[in-house]
């Protein structure tokens, strides 16, 4: 994170950028088992067929998921105060999520200097699967 002459990243910034292999029904069957979330509209085309929809489609708390690891990966777990997110829009099976955040504000919280992160999770047509913010220590 680059920083201004007072020691702040600026409004702005990127901090947060990763980009994700493809989602497949392999990446499916495990969040499946690791989540205990066994919902058949994540893993039985059928199921989903018949619900209305062409295919199978991720899990919102995957794709929150990745949105934390890349959030994790650029921020020490240690400086995050606070994590949240809203769902926009389902996620497609074979969608490349690419998750970045930028500082949206510069705060003062519980006596230190903060930056508030805007979050989003897309996919490779630019449509936001997840949006949300982060606090983090500076």
């Amino acid at each position: 994170m680059s920083e201004t002459a007072n020691g702040r990243p600026a409004v702005g910034e990127r901090i947060v950028h990763k980009t994700f292999p493809p989602i497949t029904r392999h990446t499916l069957a495990l969040y499946c088992g690791a989540s205990g979330d066994h919902n058949p509209m994540h893993v039985d085309i059928d199921f989903a067929k018949a619900a209305g929809f062409p295919d199978v489609f991720s899990h919102g708390m995957l794709v929150m998921a990745l949105l934390g690891q890349a959030l994790t990966d650029a921020v020490a777990p240690g400086r995050i105060r606070s994590f949240s997110t809203r769902f926009a829009s389902i996620t497609q099976l074979g969608a490349r999520l690419t998750c970045e955040g930028h500082v949206a504000e510069l705060i003062e919280g519980k006596g230190e200097r903060q930056a508030r992160l805007a979050l989003t999770a897309k996919d490779e047509k630019g449509e936001i699967k997840l949006a949300g913010e982060a606090i983090i220590a500076l």
